[in-house]
């Protein structure tokens, strides 16, 4: 039950590494702290449609590992016997 916690545990670490990478790398779809500062009028620059709809899958595709992760976690936690409720 530990290597499975720990294994958990190194997933949680990279996909919340990666996660924040690509959420900085998805450009802003306006209306946000990007438009206040600058970031709007730049934003048609950064990536083309498809290239964007690719980044947004992947940020959604690893948010979901992520979740998953850490509901796993939580559940080995749970039956392992260290939380008790």
């Amino acid at each position: 039950m530990e290597t499975l916690m720990t294994v958990l545990m190194v997933i949680i670490a990279i996909t919340s590494v990666i996660a924040v990478l690509l959420v900085l790398l998805n450009r802003g779809q306006g209306g946000g702290l990007s438009d206040m500062f600058g970031g709007g009028m730049t934003s048609s620059l950064n990536s083309s449609g498809m290239a964007s709809k690719n980044l947004i899958r992947l940020t959604v595709t690893v948010s979901i590992i992520w979740v998953v992760a850490i509901v796993l976690y939580g559940l080995a936690l749970r039956f392992n016997g260290q939380i008790v409720f």
